[in-house]
């Protein structure tokens, strides 16, 4: 059974687009199975991974409201290894229209689990905020993967982020835990992105991953040729941290 990790953390602007995008291809280049689902309605892993977030037909919106089956909407080989579940900004309309839907809070789980024996890992990519889109996400997964910008602010939303996650273990969801925190955009010629890191590693009871993603001209390009880092620019920093990180994630599992 595949692992369902979601990409979580109600601040934009924190590199989840960039994390799910880049770890699903590491994972692929190790050679796992991977489905990414972008559960944003800004759509940017689907455009991130290559594809024209206009112009598909079948999105994870028509999933939600039932117009679709999972198998129609998923994009067979984005990148090696890689299948995915597209979204655009009609995603954005879908909590208004699943308000008085039974048990919508498990739609997205009800559709994972018929898929889930075919992937190693299911990677989802959350919008910024603690909405009905995250909740589902959160139902379904069996993890959370925090990103956090090393940035004063970092801890602001986390309490927040953690509260939540905690209801969801409480009400919806018993087996979820945290994966991890996992820093992104740090510069390493500040104090401050130091300090960051050791607050962080001081107030929060939870494990951080050792790999720290880097501001990294290559990384911000990426997403702009429609390709994960590890394509573009295969011997950049940031290509080799994702690598990293999918190695932290993948022994992470063997513990």
């Amino acid at each position: 059974m595949g692992r369902v990790i979601a990409v979580a953390n109600q601040k934009g602007g924190v590199g989840k687009s960039t994390t799910a995008i880049n770890l699903s291809a590491c994972l692929a280049e190790r050679g796992k199975k991977v489905l990414t689902i972008d559960i944003d309605p800004q759509g940017n892993t689907t455009s991130g991974l290559g594809v024209d977030k206009n112009s598909v037909e079948n999105t994870l919106y028509e999933l939600l409201l039932g117009e679709s089956g999972i198998k129609e909407v998923i994009i067979k080989g984005v990148v090696e290894n890689v299948d995915l579940i597209p979204s655009n900004v009609n995603l954005s309309g879908a909590e208004i229209e699943l308000v008085g839907v039974d048990e919508k809070e498990y739609i997205l789980k009800k559709e994972i689990d018929k898929i889930r024996r075919k992937y190693d890992y299911i990677i989802m990519d959350c919008p910024p905020s603690l909405s009905m889109l995250t909740i589902n996400a959160l139902t379904a997964a069996t993890s959370v993967l925090v990103p956090i910008q090393c940035e004063y602010y970092a801890l602001e939303g986390l309490s927040q982020l953690i509260h939540t996650i905690e209801l969801v273990q409480e009400r919806l969801n018993k087996r979820l835990k945290i994966e991890g925190v996992v820093f992104t955009m740090f510069d390493a010629r500040t104090n401050l992105s130091l300090q960051v890191v050791e607050n962080v590693k001081d107030n929060l009871k939870q494990n951080i991953y050792k790999t720290i993603i880097p501001r990294n001209v290559r990384l911000a390009e990426a997403p702009s040729y429609g390709q994960p880092i590890n394509i573009y620019d295969s011997k950049s920093a940031g290509a080799e941290s994702y690598r990293l990180l999918a190695e932290e994630v993948i022994n992470r599992e063997d513990e």
